[in-house]
């Protein structure tokens, strides 16, 4: 099985930490989260990894190298100019190929079951299945509302209060199928606002996966300071 693993993220909030290293080579319980995402592809037999970067990018493919050490075969994209999420999943069409594959934001930290996204896809058929974890505060996050089935039904970016009553919230971990790629625009791209959107309007089915496990992003110093305490 194959997977991305999105890693070109500046971390412009958390630049006492990125000037010197790229965001997924923050350092949590031991080693970079980029290594526990690496990890977590491997447990559920995923070794076939694409992984963008940007900013310092030489400093991933130094620790990473060809992936071997590691137990998984990693290829690496370069992007001068940003991609997004979605633009980047595109540019390593050609060797994902016409299976289902993951993706998996790698500047966040999580344990989730990749193998619960893999059966509601194959039990659906869903073009996409996201994972979702719980959250109290949703103000600065993006939210799904689902069905029983799990079926979303909509997306709501950073909901005001009493705009919607759904504390799921995207973890940041995806189970595609190759259709994905017809619509993903040629350039800059992200899965949130500009796919996963337009695949709802087009009537195409989504699913999500919620799950309590645990998710963590740093995406600010005390966001950061707060997981590692």
């Amino acid at each position: 099985m194959k997977a991305v693993i999105l890693a070109a993220g500046k971390g412009d909030r958390l630049k006492e930490i990125t000037s010197r290293i790229p965001k997924p080579m923050i350092e949590f319980r031991g080693k970079p989260v980029l290594e526990h995402n690496i990890a977590l592809c491997k447990q559920f037999g995923v070794t076939d990894i694409c992984i963008n970067t940007h900013h310092l990018h030489h400093v991933i493919q130094n620790y990473f190298g060809d992936g071997k050490k590691f137990g998984v075969s990693l290829h690496f994209s370069y992007e001068q100019t940003l991609l997004g999420t979605a633009g980047a999943v595109k540019s390593f069409s050609s060797h994902l190929g016409e299976d289902p594959f993951f993706v998996i934001y790698g500047d966040n930290y999580s344990n989730y079951n990749l193998q619960l996204l893999r059966e509601k896809q194959q039990k659906t058929g869903a073009v996409a299945v996201m994972g979702f974890h719980w959250r109290e505060y949703t103000a600065e996050s993006g939210v799904a509302e689902l069905d029983q089935k799990g079926k979303i039904l909509r997306f709501i970016e950073k909901p005001k209060p009493g705009e919607s009553a759904s504390h799921w919230v995207n973890a940041g971990v995806y189970y595609l199928q190759s259709e994905i790629y017809s619509y993903i625009p040629i350039g800059f791209a992200d899965f949130a606002k500009d796919v996963f959107p337009k695949l709802l309007t087009d009537g195409k089915e989504l699913y999500g996966v919620c799950s309590q496990t645990d998710v963590r992003a740093f995406d600010t110093p005390e966001m950061y300071n707060k997981s590692i305490e």
